[in-house]
């Protein structure tokens, strides 16, 4: 019955990591989805859609700062509310 707050447009970049300046920390307040080329994706660090790539945390590199380094993959991005 609180359903009356409209969800804030998604942005055409944005990043989960708190010191990029691509975070938006009202749309973390509710659950986004991201789908590259057809497949939904879980694991994504950060997205662009007009450039259409996503990052993708490696699973065991990390870069000089032990923050995971992130793998850039290419495709058609569509981000949406879930």
């Amino acid at each position: 019955m609180n359903e009356t707050k409209s969800l804030p447009p998604l942005p055409d970049r944005l990043s989960i990591n708190p010191r990029s300046p691509f975070h938006v920390a009202e749309v973390f307040e509710h659950n986004i989805g991201i789908r590259l080329n057809g497949k939904e994706r879980f694991d994504v660090d950060e997205y662009c859609i007009s450039e259409g790539w996503v990052k993708i945390s490696s699973p065991k590199a990390l870069d000089r700062r032990g923050q995971p380094l992130l793998i850039k993959v290419k495709g058609t991005v569509e981000a949406f509310y879930s």
